[in-house]
């Protein structure tokens, strides 16, 4: 009830409002055209132009909130930054947003229906308080001359209290039109003013710039590490293996025994190529090409040292890049619920919804990951650069959820 007063009360405002808003939108809008036009042909037409989008963006400001008063929520701002290190290209940048415009086109539109619906909406809410309040005030306006029933109802006792059971029982119509004469011009504000598609298209670029320059990062670090664990473990096993058989060699050519050195220098490639293995599975799984994701989770399944149940289709296939990041976000996920978590159970789930792959790994740990940490920065580099979105919840005491949707067209 308290909400609902409150909701035809914040309409009731919106209209009463709209006038006034809409005289002085038209009247600014009028002004600044006329200025702006007048100065374009000096030097002062780009700073002009400026000031009164700058003065329209604060009015087009006022009138999102004063929407917002009917639609629940302000309208949010649509404008991007006007980048220019000349007065030429700021005003250029500043032309070139659709929000721009739509801003004028509103504050010109405002004053007709601010007018209209302001008009409508004080004369319903005018006349049906008036009709509740009637006893109070009809007894001080008699007209004789009134025709049939408005004497009746005007000049007699009962005819006032008929007013106000005919008041009562109109006002929920009464609000129904407040809301509604409310809401059109309302609605045609959030469309005009909330953001269109040039901010959703310069946000979305934005983002894939800084996605792109996390991948570039990401894939330097990856090549640093590559580089790193060739030159320690197998480039430096394949050295202490060459330098096994050349000793090996000198004691055949003297007659020694090197049967000790065979033996250590192959073992010595047994671990470069144990250690080369793990490199090219650490860069991209050779399961996941041969067999498919689900294959390769069920090994992760079954290497992990607690028992994992895995849900998904075995038969599904996904794009090689979808898999991959789907592969590592598991693997990473298995491997600090074993480290860190002391997990006993867990769960992976795969699904895929529409164009959407939902990949869950949940464990039954003690929870506490840290989802600023430097293992799950890592998978949500990876994930964002197939514009996908990556979370953890991991509250103290478990479960641990680790949940990435990668976006899949094919």
């Amino acid at each position: 009830m308290r909400k609902s007063i409150m909701s035809t009360g914040a309409a009731l405002g919106y209209l009463v409002t709209g006038p006034f808003a809409g005289v002085l939108g038209f009247a600014w809008t009028l002004a600044a055209a006329i200025v702006v036009t007048l100065v374009s042909i000096t030097h002062l037409g780009g700073p002009a132009f400026l000031g009164a989008a700058r003065v329209t963006r604060i009015l087009a400001g006022f009138e999102r909130r004063r929407a917002g008063w009917v639609l629940g929520a302000p309208v949010p701002t649509p404008y991007v930054p006007a980048a220019g290190d000349t007065m030429g290209r700021k005003v250029g940048a500043v032309a070139a947003q659709p929000a721009t415009w739509c801003d004028l086109a509103w504050l010109t539109l405002l004053l007709p229906i601010g007018l209209a619906t302001g008009i409508a909406g004080l004369v319903v809410a005018v006349v049906d308080l008036a009709a509740v309040v009637a006893p109070a005030w009809a007894w001080a306006v008699p007209n004789p001359h009134a025709p049939f029933p408005m004497k009746w109802l005007m000049t007699t006792t009962p005819g006032r209290f008929t007013l106000t059971v005919i008041g009562l029982a109109l006002m929920p119509v009464a609000v129904w039109l407040i809301r509604v004469l409310a809401a059109g011009p309302a609605r045609l504000a959030g469309m005009l003013l909330a953001p269109g598609e040039y901010r959703r298209l310069v946000e979305q670029t934005q983002h894939l710039a800084q996605t792109r320059q996390r991948v570039v990062d990401a894939q330097a670090a990856e090549l640093r590490r590559i580089e790193r664990d060739l030159h320690d473990g197998a480039q430096a096993r394949m050295v202490a293996a060459g330098m096994t058989l050349a000793l090996a060699s000198r004691k055949l050519r003297t007659n020694g025994d090197a049967g000790a050195d065979v033996d250590l220098a192959r073992r010595q490639l047994d671990d470069a190529l144990t250690e080369l293995r793990r490199l090219v599975r650490g860069i991209h799984p050779p399961i996941l090409t041969d067999r498919g994701l689900h294959a390769a989770l069920a090994a992760l399944a079954g290497d992990s040292p607690f028992v994992v149940e895995l849900h998904g289709d075995p038969d599904q296939r996904y794009p090689a890049a979808v898999e991959s990041a789907a592969y590592f976000v598991v693997a990473e996920g298995l491997t600090n619920a074993a480290k860190h978590a002391e997990a006993t159970a867990g769960v992976i789930d795969i699904v895929r919804r529409d164009h959407t792959v939902h990949v869950t790994v949940t464990d039954n740990g003690r929870g506490g990951a840290d989802p600023a940490g430097a293992g799950i920065d890592g998978l949500r580099r990876r994930v964002e650069a197939l514009d996908g979105t990556l979370t953890l919840a991991s509250p103290l005491g478990g479960p641990t959820v680790l949940h990435a949707e990668l976006p899949c067209a094919s």
